[in-house]
Formats: C-alpha cells, structure tokens, sequence
C-alpha cells in the first residue's frame, strides 16, 4: 500500500512596503503540479487583499492575475525572496529526519 503525505505549508512574513511594514499570510496551495501560494495582506483601510503567486519557468514567483494595488505590485521582488527562504529553511529541516 502507497500512502502520499503532503506537508501543509503556511507562514506569515513581514515586508516593508512603500513604508509601511505589512503583514503578509502565506498558504503553500496543494494539489496542482504547479507550484502555487495563496497570500493575503491588510490595506490601510483594514481590507484583506487576497492574491496567488506561481512558479514561473525561469524560477520566480510572479503574481497570478495582477490586478491589484500599486503597492503590493512594488512587492514581487521581496515576496519571491520570502518565499524562496522559506523553502529553503523547510527543505532544510525535512533533510534531518
């Protein structure tokens, strides 16, 4: 008997965004053989902006459907990087069992 277990990934990670520091929630989306998170921030106003980020080709988490605040588009780059760390910090971790 094969049994399949998938590791569910979340975290949440700050970024300063146009000066501001955000709060950004990260949830490791399973099932696709995409690789794809689900993210979600508060805007000044307290409204949640909800958004997916997937692998590109060449390696970089790119939004999805990129429509959304100016400031969040401003934060690719940084949440690429989040993401890659965690990654790498949780593949790590795996590597000692």
């Amino acid at each position: 008997m094969y049994l399949q277990i998938t590791k569910n990934i979340q975290f949440t990670r700050n970024l300063k965004v146009n000066g501001l520091v955000r709060e950004f929630n990260f949830r490791k989306i399973s099932g696709p053989p995409d690789e794809l998170f689900h993210v979600d921030v508060v805007d000044d106003r307290g409204n949640r902006i909800m958004f997916r980020m997937q692998k590109t080709n060449d390696g970089h988490w790119r939004f999805l459907y990129p429509t959304m605040p100016g400031w969040i588009l401003e934060a690719e780059g940084g949440l690429h990087g989040i993401i890659e760390d965690e990654l790498q910090t949780d593949s790590s971790s795996l590597s000692n069992f």
